[in-house]
């Protein structure tokens, strides 16, 4: 396949050091692995591993709080939340 365009990316150079050891440990340079990231990208028609947000610990923390309510009012809720 013929490389035809650039595609410039920024990063540390922190990441870039650490990613770059692990694909010449898997026999790949950096633009190898961005083109397979980009294959696998349009194979799978999105980011081709599982992208999710885990809570926090104060997110779990606060999930785990009791909750008090229902409230009859907007004020009962605002003097609950005040207390």
């Amino acid at each position: 396949m013929t490389y035809d365009t650039d595609i410039i990316i920024k990063t540390d150079s922190e990441t870039k050091n650490e990613t770059q050891e692990i694909f010449e440990a898997l026999g790949l340079d950096i633009n190898t692995a961005v083109n397979i990231f980009l294959r696998q990208t349009i194979i799978h028609h999105g980011m081709p591993f599982k992208v999710v947000l885990e809570p926090n610990d104060t997110t779990i923390q606060a999930m785990n709080e009791k909750f008090y309510g229902p409230f009859n009012s907007l004020e009962d809720l605002m003097r609950d939340l005040n207390a």
